[in-house]
């Protein structure tokens, strides 16, 4: 009789922006450790818990590739890429589930303290047995967890440290000068200092009463929203590829747009841009109710406890 029992399979998902040698530790020890016919190395399009990124997702799946296509059992696999949005774990999981049977998720111990408002995160307590990637001198709070495993890794696990102090020790050389290029062409302006760029790359290309709603206070999704009319629909969609191009030069990561001649969304991740055309402005108010959640904001946060 033949054996179609499924393939027993590690995942380990994240950003890796960039991957470093922390994240290729992890991967050797886990194929190591692990009883597994294979470990999948999942790329997200975009972290559930993040914004933005440093490097675009073709850029993060290409530098996995290289990293940990040479380690024997090790696939990178580039199904959350693919989905071109924030892809939640559980998804995924079941996704794989479909082919293998995903028996260990692979996180950093930084991770414990969120872990619990992942999406679905009991299913995947009762489905997975977590493997923990941590330091010795590393506390670890898991109460909550069913089942879990340790992998000591001696080695720094922070890509945010890498990115904000731009020590590249870390990088394997295979990536070294691709990462080098992104970090030196970074622009590090405020938030403030992008939206006056936004707005003077909009006004130069002739759009009109272009508001910008400060949302650091209210429960949305964004930080800033900036909202302009254009002429027409021609002007519409000239408006945003002038922007898209004007930026993306800048360094500035487009998580997601759309565009049509009569209304265009562009999520910067802490800034959304719409240009539409005025009758759609008129229409759908939508200052109206960016003011709204802005003034209900100051209600909450002026109400006695």
């Amino acid at each position: 009789m033949v054996n179609h029992q499924k393939p027993t399979i590690a995942i380990f998902g994240g950003s890796f922006d960039p991957p470093h040698k922390g994240h290729q530790l992890i991967v050797e020890k886990a194929v190591e450790k692990l009883q597994i016919d294979q470990l999948l190395v999942v790329p997200a399009y975009l972290n559930p818990f993040k914004t933005s990124s440093l490097a675009d997702a073709a850029t993060r799946l290409a530098w996995c590739h290289m990293l940990f296509d040479p380690i024997e059992r090790v696939k990178v696999d580039d199904y959350e890429i693919k989905e071109g949005k924030s892809t939640v774990t559980s998804q995924s999981v079941k996704h794989f589930n479909q082919k293998y049977d995903v028996k260990y998720l692979i996180i950093g111990s930084d991770n414990l303290s969120t872990l619990t408002k992942w999406h679905a995160f009991e299913w995947l307590n009762e489905t997975v047995t977590w493997v923990i990637a941590t330091r010795d001198d590393h506390h670890l709070d898991t109460d909550a967890l069913n089942s879990w495993e340790l992998l000591p890794i001696e080695a720094p696990m922070s890509s945010t440290q890498i990115r904000e102090e731009k020590d590249l020790q870390f990088i394997d050389e295979k990536i070294r000068e691709s990462v080098k290029h992104i970090l030196e062409g970074q622009h590090h302006m405020t938030i403030d200092e992008r939206i006056a760029n936004i707005v003077k790359i909009l006004d130069d290309k002739k759009a009109e009463e272009i508001e910008v709603f400060n949302l650091d206070d209210a429960d949305y999704i964004a930080k800033r929203v900036v909202i302009a009319n254009s002429l027409n629909g021609k002007h519409t969609l000239a408006l945003f590829d002038h922007l898209k191009k004007e930026l993306k030069e800048q360094g500035e990561t487009f998580i997601a747009s759309d565009a049509t001649d009569e209304w265009t969304v562009a999520d910067l991740g802490d800034i959304l841009i719409h240009i539409m055309i005025p009758e759609y402005r008129q229409r759908y108010s939508l200052e109206t109710f960016l003011n709204e959640l802005v003034e209900n904001q100051k209600k909450k946060d002026s109400d006695p406890a």
